[in-house]
């Protein structure tokens, strides 16, 4: 089945802007389906068959304990949604949700008694990636790499024709079926608090605001505003103990959302700007030019598709939270405690929680190697858009929410903590 990638017209002429279609994604330089992955996923692979690591199965979960703890996913990450829009769709529903798991780099769906595990992974070079992991003793946890299956919905107009995260908002009835004709929500940290979670579990409290999470609808009777909110527990909702945990934790679904979105701008970024970077190149060698010799055309390309990135680390557009929030497992805390930290004992993983996600709104994935795997033109735009807000330089509305404190407190953290900043950021 071949994958339904948004068609993008990329024009060679000058001054044109142009993005990546689906032949351009087979072909040099992305050639995503040939290429060799080199995200976690492959790196456990790799150990597995050197015999480093052997996955272990147990009878109740299958290979999920033995692949979180060898990829160091937390169990705190657990969050449940039992909307029937997965691949296993058959195995989902409210008495049997989908448990979802993820760090900053891999997330991983398991459902009951389900068939595979199912793994999506930030990769450096082609952006998010896809595999299986096969639930069956017999098979002892083999894991597969999926590209055209995963790609019908993660590779489709919804992500711009790249590979990528969805998290959506449903309104579903007591099958777990979305009822299409009430519409549907894309989820991310810009998305309003009330508009959040339908078709999920959530576990927390959020005081009078209200969210779609714990509730159930029908064409003729809907539920009550403040129905499912302010859960703690679901044990009346389905048999808690046949997962790990028994929390769909309120805040590691607010940093899933945001992390969903933020990896899928990353991809965009690194693809796009590779493809224009090798556009660059035959339309210099077609003229008889340097082959380093720079278009307008193509540096305004990059710009372009690295312009969302920054708007999405910097948290622009995010909704407010008129009241505290709070999750019912040790997930904040856990996640919190990974810092880096900066000489002040400050780290981008802090949170607020209070009128905002984090205490200091810029993105902890710029740590990962997924904002390293950049191609050069395109982190170095990003560092110096990020430069020219932090020092004040931008003051447009899309980053009005950054007080003067948080721009000074976000530099000095970075100055302390990541490796390899221009050097005009340490002036």
């Amino acid at each position: 089945m071949r994958c339904l990638l948004l068609q993008l017209i990329v024009f060679h002429a000058f001054g044109l802007s142009a993005s990546a279609g689906p032949g351009d994604l087979e072909r040099p330089p992305i050639e995503y389906e040939k290429s060799t992955p080199e995200d976690a996923i492959s790196a456990l692979q790799a150990s597995i068959q050197a015999g480093k690591v052997r996955l272990e199965y147990q009878e109740d979960h299958g290979y999920l304990p033995s692949v979180l703890k060898h990829l160091e996913i937390p169990l705190s990450s657990q969050v449940f949604v039992f909307s029937r829009t997965s691949l296993q769709r058959g195995r989902i529903s409210p008495k049997t949700p989908r448990a979802i798991y993820f760090n900053d780099e891999v997330t991983v769906g398991f459902c009951y008694r389900g068939d595979v595990l199912e793994i999506a992974a930030a990769d450096p070079k082609l952006g998010t990636t896809y595999y299986t992991v096969d639930q069956n003793p017999a098979k002892q946890g083999a894991i597969t790499r999926q590209t055209d299956n995963c790609l019908i919905c993660h590779g489709s107009s919804a992500n711009q024709g790249m590979p990528g995260h969805l998290i959506r908002s449903v309104f579903p009835d007591r099958t777990g079926d979305p009822l299409l004709s009430l519409g549907s929500k894309r989820v991310d940290h810009t998305t309003p608090f009330v508009d959040r979670w339908g078709g999920w579990y959530v576990t927390g409290t959020s005081g009078k605001q209200t969210h779609l999470g714990n509730k159930f609808y029908s064409r003729n009777v809907q539920p009550k505003d403040d129905e499912g909110v302010n859960v703690t527990e679901l044990k009346s909702y389905f048999t808690v103990a046949n997962y790990l945990t028994p929390h769909s934790d309120l805040v590691a679904l607010m940093v899933l959302e945001h992390q969903s979105e933020c990896h899928n701008r990353l991809a965009r970024a690194n693809l796009l700007t590779r493809i224009a970077l090798a556009e660059q190149a035959d339309l210099n060698k077609s003229f008889g030019k340097p082959l380093d010799e720079k278009w307008e055309s193509i540096t305004r390309r990059i710009e372009w598709a690295c312009e969302p990135l920054v708007e999405c680390l910097l948290f622009s557009e995010e909704a407010p939270l008129s009241e505290p929030v709070a999750g019912t497992s040790n997930f904040a805390e856990q996640f919190a405690a990974r810092g880096p930290f900066d000489t002040k004992r400050r780290s981008l993983r802090q949170f607020d929680l209070k009128t905002r996600l984090f205490r200091y709104p810029i993105s902890y994935l710029i740590y990962t190697r997924a904002f390293e795997g950049l191609p050069s033109q395109a982190k170095e735009r990003v560092y110096l858009r990020l430069w020219q807000v932090l020092t004040g330089e931008d003051r447009s509305k899309k980053f009005a929410h950054l007080s003067a404190a948080d721009r000074q407190a976000i530099l000095e953290i970075i100055r302390d903590t990541k490796p390899n900043i221009p050097a005009y950021w340490k002036k």
